[in-house]
């Protein structure tokens, strides 16, 4: 937070780190000689100042901005990347219920039922360690996905335990329209036109839901015997947007 006036600058930098994929909500308000920032009810950072020089009205025109400041750079005193990797529900500014104006193009969509840890960098790629994944030895393990399968080409999916082969792969091909899912050399093909995709791994086998339409639904099972089949999901690497060492674009 830094504050100016005149040729005085005051900056401070402290509070929570917000980095745990949860809600929140942050408050920033003017207390007399203070700026007060909370998060979740509790003071995070206090700034004050005071000077001796004549007050002079406020005005002109306020602006707010959220992952981004709206001066030089090199006019802050702590230097800092302030881009945000995070999405902004609601807000409140001045008590004001008109919409926010937002002058950044680009924007990802903000998904607000995503589960706390989810994290996705922007980039097309993502990495998880699949022995941070709960999975019970009767009920197994469900990735379930919702999208228009139509627009995606490439690896969706994959998982690969280390000195291993390629586990299994889920690739849409956006000139066959179909998508495919292959677990060592078994394939099932289905159309790029499926709404969504349950599925479900067991101990002993692997079940897929494909959601083809309101009306259509297609259930397969395919059996499991491969030898590393376990070690995978207890050593491996699941990768959503493409495969390990693939450079995405």
């Amino acid at each position: 937070m830094q504050i100016s006036k005149g040729d005085i600058l005051i900056s401070v930098a402290g509070g929570p780190k917000l980095n745990d994929g949860k809600w929140h909500t942050l408050e920033v308000s003017n207390h007399g000689k203070f700026v007060i920032l909370e998060v979740d009810g509790s003071e995070g950072v206090t700034v004050g100042m005071h000077s001796k020089q004549t007050e002079e009205d406020i005005s002109g025109e306020l602006r707010l901005a959220l992952g981004g400041i709206l001066i030089k750079k090199e006019k802050m005193i702590i230097q800092y990347e302030p881009q945000m990797d995070g999405c902004v529900r609601k807000g409140n500014w001045l008590n004001l219920s008109t919409p926010w104006d937002i002058e950044v193009e680009g924007l990802w969509p903000c998904y607000q039922n995503i589960r706390p840890g989810s994290y996705f960098s922007g980039k097309g790629l993502a990495v998880f360690n699949t022995s941070v994944f709960l999975t019970d030895e009767d009920d197994g393990l469900k990735i379930e996905l919702w999208s228009d399968f139509t627009q995606m080409d490439g690896t969706i999916l994959s998982i690969k335990a280390p000195g291993q082969d390629l586990m299994f792969t889920l690739v849409a091909n956006n000139n066959t329209k179909v998508v495919t899912f292959a677990l060592g050399e078994n394939k099932i093909n289905m159309k790029s036109t499926l709404r969504g995709l349950l599925m479900h791994f067991e101990k002993d086998s692997l079940r897929l839901h494909a959601d083809e339409s309101e009306l259509e639904r297609t259930d397969s099972i395919m059996p499991v015997n491969h030898p590393g089949y376990l070690t995978a999901w207890r050593e491996g690497r699941l990768t959503v947007g493409g495969l390990l060492g693939e450079t995405t674009p």
